[in-house]
Formats: C-alpha cells, sequence, structure tokens
C-alpha cells in the first residue's frame, strides 16, 4: 500500500498545524471537575480561525467556495485537532455538508454550504439513534405529509402516498440521542426511515417547530443533546431519498472518529515517551527499563495498526474504490482498531506516568475521557466486530 499524501493534503496538514498550535488542551475546565458540561459553547475562536485558513470548507468543491479535497485530507487534519482536544464539530459539519454536496438538491446545496465553509453556520449529525445500539435511521420515521392527515394525496415511492413527487414534503417524528453541540447548531442531519423501510437523511433547522432538545454532557464534559421530533415538517429539499446516503455518511463519521483517535494516542504516546524520558529511578530514567519500554513499543505498534487501517477506509470512501468486501468492511477494521487501540493507549500512558497521571492539573486525565468517549462513539469494536462478521458472511472471500 501507498500512504503517501499529495501535496494539497499535506498543506491542510501545516495550515492545521499552524491553527492548532496556539491551542491548549486545558483551556476549558476539566471535566473530572465540573458538574456537567466544561462549556455551553464551541471554542468560537477557534472556529473561526478554521473558517479564515479554509479548513471548514476543506472538502467541498470550489463552485461552493471550497478547496475540493477528499476525506483523507478531513481525516489529516482531524488527527492534528485530536491531538490538543479541539472543541469544535469540525467532523460533523464537515461531514455532513460532504454528504450534503454529494447527495443533497442543489439549490439548498447552494445556499447551506459557501455558509458552512465560512463558517457563518454550524452543521451536525444524529448518529447514534435513540440508545446508541440500534441503527440510527430506525429511531426516526419519515411520513410524506397526506397519510394520515386526510389530505388524499398518493403516488409515492414504494407504495408510501405523498412526499416529494407530490410536492408536499415530509414529517418526522422520534428521537435521536447524544448529539454534538446540537444547542448550537443551525442544522440538524437526521437519518430516518420511511414506511417502506428505506433510510433516508432529513436536514433540519434546529429551530424548526416540532424539534426539541434536552441537554446530554459526554464523557469527556463536551455538550451533547438528546434531539427529540414531533410532528417536524421539512420541505422536499431538505431530506435526501437517494440510495446510499446516510451509509455512506456513516462511515464518513466513523472513519473520521478513527482519525480522532489516531491523533490522539499519538500525543498521548509523545507525552508518556517525555514523562518517562525524564522520570528517574535508581538513577536511570524509567524509559530505559525494560518492561516500560515493552509496553510503549506495543503501544506503538497498536498506533501503526490504526493508521494503516484508518487510511485504507479513507481511501475506500473517497475513491469509491471496489474490493473483495464492500468499503462498510474496511471502515468496520479501521472502528475495531482504533476503539481498542485507544483505549490500551491511554491505559498504559496512565500505568506509566503512575500518580502523575491522575493529577487533574495534569492533562493526562483529559485525553483519558476523550479517548473513552471516541472508543464507544459510533459503536464499540464489539459492534464493529460483530459487522464485520456479516459482512464476511455475505461476502465469502476466496
Amino acid at each position: 500500500m501507498d500512504f503517501t499524501f499529495t501535496e494539497e493534503q499535506q498543506a491542510a496538514v501545516e495550515a492545521a498545524r499552524a491553527v492548532f498550535s496556539d491551542v491548549a488542551p486545558d483551556r476549558a475546565p476539566s471535566p473530572a471537575l465540573t458538574p456537567g458540561a466544561v462549556a455551553g459553547d464551541i471554542d468560537r475562536h477557534l472556529w473561526h480561525e478554521l473558517a479564515r485558513t479554509d479548513l471548514l470548507g476543506l472538502t467541498l468543491s470550489p463552485d461552493h467556495g471550497g478547496a475540493g479535497l477528499d476525506p483523507i485530507a478531513l481525516c489529516l487534519v482531524l488527527r492534528e485537532s485530536a491531538k490538543v482536544l479541539a472543541r469544535v464539530p469540525l467532523l460533523e459539519s464537515c461531514a455532513v455538508a460532504t454528504a450534503l454536496e454529494r447527495y443533497g438538491e442543489r439549490t439548498l446545496a447552494a445556499e447551506l454550504l459557501p455558509r458552512a465553509g465560512r463558517g457563518e453556520l454550524i452543521l451536525t449529525v444524529g448518529a447514534n439513534g435513540r440508545s446508541g445500539h440500534d441503527p440510527a435511521e430506525l429511531a426516526v420515521s419519515a411520513s410524506p405529509y397526506g397519510e394520515g392527515d386526510g389530505s388524499g394525496e398518493s403516488g409515492g415511492a414504494d407504495g408510501e402516498t405523498g412526499g416529494p413527487s407530490g410536492g408536499s414534503g415530509w414529517v418526522l417524528d422520534g428521537v435521536q440521542s447524544a448529539v454534538p453541540w446540537a444547542q448550537v447548531a443551525d442544522w440538524i442531519a437526521v437519518p430516518a426511515h420511511t414506511a417502506g423501510g428505506r433510510p433516508v437523511l432529513a436536514l433540519v433547522p434546529r429551530t424548526r417547530d416540532g424539534v426539541t432538545l434536552a441537554d446530554q454532557v459526554s464523557t469527556s464534559g463536551e455538550r451533547l443533546a438528546e434531539v427529540r421530533l414531533e410532528a417536524v415538517r421539512v420541505e422536499p429539499r431538505e431530506l435526501i431519498e437517494t440510495a446510499g446516503c446516510w451509509d455512506w455518511l456513516r462511515s464518513l463519521l466513523t472513519t473520521g472518529t478513527c482519525a480522532l483517535a489516531l491523533g490522539l494516542g499519538e500525543r498521548v504516546l509523545a507525552m508518556t515517551a517525555e514523562y518517562t524520558g525524564g522520570r528517574e529511578q535508581f538513577g536511570f530514567p524509567v524509559a530505559t527499563f525494560q518492561a516500560v519500554a515493552v509496553q510503549a513499543a506495543d503501544r506503538y505498534i497498536d498506533l501503526r495498526a490504526m493508521e494503516a487501517t484508518l487510511w485504507q477506509a479513507a481511501w475506500r470512501i473517497s475513491a469509491d474504490a471496489g474490493g473483495p468486501l464492500p468499503a462498510a468492511g474496511d471502515v468496520a477494521v479501521a472502528k475495531i482498531w482504533a476503539s481498542d487501540g485507544v483505549r490500551r493507549v491511554v491505559q498504559t500512558a496512565q500505568h506509566l506516568h503512575g500518580g502523575f497521571g491522575a493529577d487533574t492539573d495534569y492533562p493526562l486525565h483529559r485525553y483519558h475521557a476523550w479517548a473513552k468517549q471516541i472508543e464507544l462513539s459510533l459503536g464499540p469494536a464489539a459492534a464493529h466486530e460483530e459487522a464485520l462478521g456479516d459482512l464476511l458472511a455475505a461476502h465469502p472471500l476466496g
């Protein structure tokens, strides 16, 4: 495999490093010492800096003011963001914007995407369903206008009445839990299912009638929301029916989460190397002890496996490349390694730091909390192992 990055992708990394160089991981209060969320808003200064350097429109086409790069470039930037625990919805906003451009209605894309790239709009997505254990699209139903409302419209797809073919729109009912920064987002992407069982993706303004939010808090202290939709009406152009849209968006979100895990793990291992290289026992740095060196080497191997599987998954969804398994198989492998790998890295780091790792004046405990959130986000390793097993059963190799 050749994971050499293009000049444009490398330029995006350099721009990201310049922006994130001024970000301190302990800029927000510690989640260990804060009841509830550590802050009520995203890091607005950082968000504006990302917009100023065109990193929010990285994957958008030049027609919408973007750089026209692929999801690999986004993952490279996300990797850098995790090293400083950047408190911005970079993954969610960029992923939704990319899906809208790829699958959505052109006039809505033209209206929203330039503003999203300039940082004027924040996009987020509900990808966890009601409980995080079932497919997210099953948590919300999408019914065409006229279904049970007495209007008598008919002629929708799959035997459904009304819908875009009738020009009247859709009604959403259901709940999406743990939606990142929904309270400050302008639009929320909501996966749903129709009466015929088709997955669709609705783009809903946060202030739309029938949308209510209840505060939730992540393990890392970031602000989440339970988004409840009660008879929420969306226009035909706000609902994407294109086959594969939600699956592709979810794959991008999962792959981006793996990039966050990789960046966080790399930073934690670097912190551990710095600490064990300076900490002495019996007159020698503890990094020279065999037991310490072996544990650090094992975690380095984890990170290299996380990196290889991440770029394989990012390449598959970027290039729509074929393979013995669907791209979802590579995404599942990447998430398995990311979930297990980032957990092992932070656990080893805590062990090798000793009591110093639990000091709330030292940032390691923050990385541990973020790692746990990333590990479980969009499904733990076991869930993706099950998904991979299903894919292997459906697509026998050899």
